[in-house]
Formats: structure tokens, sequence, C-alpha cells
């Protein structure tokens, strides 16, 4: 049978839909009509028009599929139009799993984040049973993900076979938007960080993430969440292997929370009331940044067999892939 995945024009789906075909699987990749597709170019694949606010465009995308792997979100730190995050993200969420539980999927991936995920005070790395503390969901892309993680956990009570994967924040080639961590490595190439913030993230190569998605169908229990992530590191350290990387210097010099704080105020401000287009600093990364995302993904490795390729030959590939692309 055929596997649906939605979301395969952007960084992880498409990494998701080669990773499913190099284990030969059948596989079909929803598009909106005016989607990018150079992530996707050149991929023995059927690609099916549709939208996640469309329904019937999702059951006729699901046709003839026995599995759905979910990875499509509007991943965006600010916007114009705040509704269309929730419409997509959480409303588009419940379309597509009730439509794949009309149809009888038999199986269900569904790609949620680790900002769904509670942090802890001491920057321990925390697991999937550590509660949120509704405080660091500091923006619309994470209070969305966080209300659609619990639509895909009332379809678990409704009969569907769910299982959930928190990716933390893969790395590595075609992160054509970019996200903002491939900002990071794309602002680092061109100079423009002039300083660092006191902040950390769990980093994982998207490839490896991919295939925990893999191995999250083939031995994830339904209804269970599982972290897919690798290495915690500051951002001061992310940086210094940036600069062993590529042989730029990273910048020696800490910006305090409040300074960030406030650039991150004024250029939102800016955007909302003058420019209407996405800040230089977005606030809500600021907030983010607050609060070292540390994570501890040994359930996953535990019981999916998750793969831990170093972290730092995916940045590697990243700065590759955004050199070639002249982006």
């Amino acid at each position: 049978m055929t596997t649906l995945v939605t979301g395969a024009t952007g960084f992880l789906g498409s990494a998701i839909a080669r990773e499913l075909l190099s284990d030969g699987r059948k596989i079909k990749l929803l598009a909106r009509d005016n989607a990018d597709l150079g992530n996707i170019d050149g991929l023995d694949a059927e690609i099916v028009k549709g939208d996640l606010r469309d329904r019937e465009s999702l059951k006729s995308a699901m046709e003839g599929c026995s599995t759905l792997y979910h990875a499509a979100a509007y991943y965006s730190l600010w916007d114009r139009d705040k509704k269309l995050i929730y419409d997509i993200n959480v409303q588009g969420t419940r379309n597509i799993l009730e439509t794949a539980l009309q149809l009888g999927l038999e199986n269900v991936v569904y790609t949620s984040t680790v900002g769904c995920i509670g942090l802890s005070d001491d920057r321990t790395p925390t697991n999937e049973d550590h509660p949120m503390d509704p405080a660091t969901l500091s923006n619309d892309y994470k209070m969305s993900k966080f209300q659609a993680e619990k639509i895909a956990l009332e379809m678990v009570g409704r009969g569907l076979p769910v299982v959930i994967v928190n990716p933390s924040t893969p790395i590595g080639p075609r992160d054509i938007k970019p996200t903002p961590t491939g900002k990071i490595v794309l602002d680092f190439l061109k100079g423009k960080m002039p300083a660092y913030l006191d902040t950390g993230l769990n980093l994982i190569d998207v490839a490896d993430c991919a295939r925990g998605h893999i191995l999250a169908e083939e031995k994830g229990r339904t209804g269970e969440r599982y972290i897919l992530g690798n290495k915690n590191m500051s951002l001061k350290e992310i940086l210094l292997a940036l600069e062993k990387i590529t042989g730029i210097k990273a910048p020696s010099i800490k910006m305090p929370y409040w300074v960030a704080y406030m650039a991150g105020w004024v250029c939102e401000s800016l955007s909302n009331l003058v420019t209407q287009k996405p800040p230089a600093v977005p606030l809500a990364g600021v907030k983010m940044a607050k609060y070292f995302m540390y994570f501890d993904s040994s359930k996953a490795i535990r019981e999916l067999g998750l793969p831990q390729n170093p972290v730092e030959n995916a940045l590697g590939e990243s700065v590759q892939w955004f050199q070639e692309n002249r982006l």
C-alpha cells in the first residue's frame, strides 16, 4: 500500500520522503497548488494537490493509502495573519486525522515538536513525561502545536493508531525556507551575528530525525510520544562548531537578554505597524531563547533505535547546502 507524506516540500518532510524511498516505499506527497517543489524535484513519488484546510482534497489524496506521515505545519515566529497559523496547525491537523480515521488508515505518525515538552529550571534535559509550564508557550506557533498535539491524542482515544514524535532541532541540507535554526547558520555565514545569547538547543541530523519517524511507525507504541533529538548544545557551542567548520570567527560578545528583548520588541512593532514584513529580530524567537531547550532522547533511542550521528557533520552539510545554493 501507499504512504502519504504531508509537508514534504519542506525541510523535514523532504527528508522523510527520501528515507521512505530509500526503503523502497511507494509514496504520495501532498502539496499546495502554489508550493515550491524544489525540495522534491526528481523524487520517484506521486505529487497530489491538496490543502489541510480542505477536507475533500485530503480525502482524495489519501485514497489508496494505508499510512500517513503528517509532518506539515506552518512554522513561523511572526505572521500578519495569526489566524492562519491556527487554521493550518490546529484545524488542519483535525481535518487530516479525522479523514484518516474515516478512511481506516493502519498507521499514522504525527510530527509534533519539543515545544510541547516541559522544560527544567536548571537546564537539566527533560523527557516526554516532564510537565508543561504554559508560560513557555511563548508564541503562536508553539501554542498551535500544543493544541494540535492534544487533537492527536484525542484521535487515539477515537481509535486512530497515532504515534507522536517530538523533533528537537533538525539541522542539515535543504532547509529551503530556512527554519529559525537554519537562519542562525545563514546569518553566521553572512556575518550578521555580532553577538550571541546565553541559550541552548538540542540538535539532531535531519536525516536521523526523518529515520526516527519511520522507526516510530515500525516500533512506536500507539499514543506514545518520542523525543527525536541528539546533542544538547549552547548557542555559543553551536557557533564555535560553525567557526571550526567554516573558518569564520564566532562572535565573542554575549548579548544581555534585555537588549535582545528590546530589539525584538522594536522590530516587531515596526513590522506590525509599518512594514507588514517579518521582523529582523522576531520577539517570539527572543522569548524562546530565554529558555535552554535541552532534552533527553533516551526513550526514542531505547525503544525505536533512533540513530545518533554527529550533529557537527549535519552542521557542515547545512553550511555546504547554503553555500552551494547561494543563499
